[in-house]
Order: C-alpha cells, then structure tokens, then sequence
C-alpha cells in the first residue's frame, strides 16, 4: 500500500458520490448503504489518507457479512474473508453459487469490465452490526467497493504494482503493517 496523501472527508465523500450516486436508477443500488459506511468511518481516529493498492493487498482486506443480496448462499460469513477468500469460494462454487445467488452474480458480470475506481478502506471496523463478528479487528476493512474488487480479481483486472486508487480511514500504520509502516509513495519500494 503506498499512501499518497491525507485529505479531509469531504473530499472524500465528494470523490464517494461522483462514482456511486446514491439516487442511481438501479434495481440492486446500494449506493446509499456504502455512504452511511463513510459516515460511520469518519469517527475512527487518525483522518483519511488517499491510497493506491495493489492486487496482493486488495486480496488481503476483509469483507464484512455478505449474504449475497438475497441469495440462497452466503458469500461472506459474519467472521468475514478476505477479498481472496471470498473469490476464491465464488470460484469453487462456480455454476451453483451463480444460480443461488443471481442478483450477487449480475452485480459481478456487470462490473467485471467496469473501470478501476476508488475503493473506501478503514483501519478498523465500523460500527454496524454486519462488522460486529469480524475475526480480524484491524488492518484494511471494507466500507465500500465488495462488489468491484470481487469482480475485478475474477476478471483478472487487480494491478500488480500499487496503482488501484482508494480511500482509508484511520491510522495508516495499522494497515501497512510492520513491514510497511511509515511508507508514505515517495520512497522506493
């Protein structure tokens, strides 16, 4: 994870609705759950931070429960997965998990080739009961973007090198880890 910048949460909540307008003519819009996400966020101490993210730290941040939009079959139990994890149980559940899940499953297909923008991170859990039961309390944690960087990893689209934009909330050193805290995009890798 590189960290470009902080930034003040207006910004933020700006950048948040120019991608994901909450009043989107769409059946399955959840647009206004991932804003209600950023508010809660915008609680957690230590401000917010652009980011760039590559594929090997987007599979590592944790997904809260998802049931799925109504499917039959849990994608994300109420301890959560990683976003590997949870493409990884869409892979093996291949057919039978697209047809249990049909509404999850066209969200998905949709966004495959959609463009790489802006996911929303914190550093620790938001206080909403689909976070309560999180085994990992800390690192990178979905607020908003569980569909994109599921379909995007299936897609094979996740870059390498630090190049996916995001936001993140919190104290940054929590998310880099030992290995990369303090790493602020102006220092080699």
């Amino acid at each position: 994870m590189e960290i470009v910048t902080a930034v003040a949460y207006p910004e933020v909540h700006d950048a948040y609705l120019r991608d994901h307008p909450v009043d989107r003519a769409h059946e399955a819009n959840s647009n206004m759950y991932g804003e209600e996400n950023l508010d809660r966020a915008d609680r957690i101490p230590g401000g917010w931070w652009r980011i760039r993210l590559s594929r090997t730290d987007v599979l590592g941040i944790v997904l809260p429960w998802h049931l799925s939009e109504g499917g039959e079959l849990e994608l994300v139990p109420r301890s959560g997965l990683t976003v590997g994890e949870a493409a990884e149980r869409i892979r093996a559940g291949g057919a039978a998990w697209t047809a249990a899940n049909p509404v999850c499953a066209a969200k998905l297909r949709l966004l495959r080739w959609a463009p790489l923008t802006p996911v929303f991170l914190s550093t620790a859990p938001v206080d909403h009961s689909d976070y309560g039961d999180l085994v990992l309390r800390s690192g990178l944690i979905h607020l908003d973007g569980l569909h994109r960087m599921l379909a995007w990893e299936l897609a094979g689209r996740l870059p390498e090198r630090e190049l996916l934009d995001g936001y993140l909330v919190g104290d940054p050193g929590v998310a880099a880890g030992p290995a990369r805290a303090g790493r602020r995009g102006d220092e080699s890798a």
